[in-house]
């Protein structure tokens, strides 16, 4: 949906809105509104404009088990369609095009045993590929459901604040699902704001079933709604990625240094040549140049190789629109 469509991006209230449903995407219009002390006729029309407009998207994303970073060289040209081809994939999280060298970046849900086929029969396939290196992940100080980017304040976030953070469990091997569990699962991995009587009527299960499945759902992690945002509408519209080199013995310091900004969407540990893999959003280049050139986390470090996401074809395993756009026009 272009800007026209949308109409002028979001304001003040707008965003808090957003953050709202980043805390709790299933969130009653009537809780976010008693959270914000705004009225609640007033959030909820323009909470469903921003969802109606497809500038936010609530999804569930399912837990599958272990993930991995694949990073993709591609012709001059190319990284557009690779980032695509990625973000293709039912079992993509995000998907980027980068300011490279790699041109592209995606996280996959891959558990180890799926591994040898990723990397010898799947990626091989995307389109123009000149390289190829896969980076399993082994744990998260951060995941973008728990990525809070400090418009609210703190009593805001405790009000809206239902469970605590499972990042550090992000990755652990599925649990098994019934069959109504898994129709619940999935109806949420399409609109995870569907009501509960919605929910009862796919899943085949009484509304009051239903509610206590995606309470157990949600709070074991099994399912996670997450708000897909564009970082800009925000009024963060600067976003990088950075793989940073550091002793093993200094990766838990670093870590927790990173994540006490509000500016870093997520933050992981993956093996290869670097060990932290870290999504920093900005207001502005400058306030990217300080957070790489500042701060406590720079003294732990040996090195960082920093790179822009120049387009997004998918987050929180959602389409964004410029992928919606690119595959209507197509």
């Amino acid at each position: 949906m272009t800007a026209a469509e949308t109409g002028p991006g979001p304001d003040a209230l707008d965003r808090r809105i957003i953050a709202a449903l980043q805390i709790d995407g299933r969130a009653p219009w009537r809780r976010v509104a008693a959270a914000l002390g705004e009225p609640e006729r007033t959030v909820a029309r323009r909470g469903l404009h921003l969802l109606d407009s497809g500038q936010v998207t609530v999804t569930g994303l399912v837990a599958r088990g272990e993930t991995a970073i694949v990073r993709l060289g591609c012709p001059p040209g190319t990284a557009r369609d690779a980032a695509l081809a990625m973000a293709d994939r039912a079992d993509t999280i995000f998907s980027y095009v980068l300011s490279g060298p790699p041109d592209c970046v995606a996280e996959v849900q891959c558990p180890p045993g799926r591994l040898a086929a990723l990397m010898l029969d799947e990626a091989p396939l995307v389109p123009g590929l000149l390289a190829q290196h896969v980076s399993p992940v082994l744990r998260y100080f951060r995941t973008v459901h728990d990525w809070h980017p400090g418009i609210l304040d703190e009593a805001e976030v405790a009000a809206l604040s239902r469970f605590p953070s499972r990042a550090e469990e992000a990755g652990a091997p599925a649990e098994e699902l019934s069959p109504e569990e898994r129709r619940i699962v999935e109806a949420l991995a399409e609109d995870g704001r569907r009501t509960h009587e919605e929910l009862a009527t796919l899943a085949g299960v009484s509304e009051a079933t239903a509610r206590r499945r995606v309470e157990a759902l949600t709070r074991s992690g099994a399912v996670s709604i997450r708000a897909a945002v564009e970082p800009a509408l925000l009024g963060l519209p600067v976003e990088a990625l950075l793989w940073i080199r550091t002793r093993p013995d200094a990766v838990e310091t670093v870590g927790r240094l990173l994540t006490e900004s509000p500016l870093v969407r997520y933050a992981a540990v993956v093996m290869g040549e670097h060990q932290l893999l870290v999504d920093v959003t900005q207001p502005s280049m400058a306030a990217l140049h300080a957070f790489l050139t500042e701060g406590a986390w720079l003294r732990h470090v040996e090195a960082v190789s920093s790179h822009l996401v120049v387009a997004a074809m998918k987050r929180s395993a959602t389409p964004t629109p410029l992928m919606r756009e690119l595959r209507t026009s197509r």
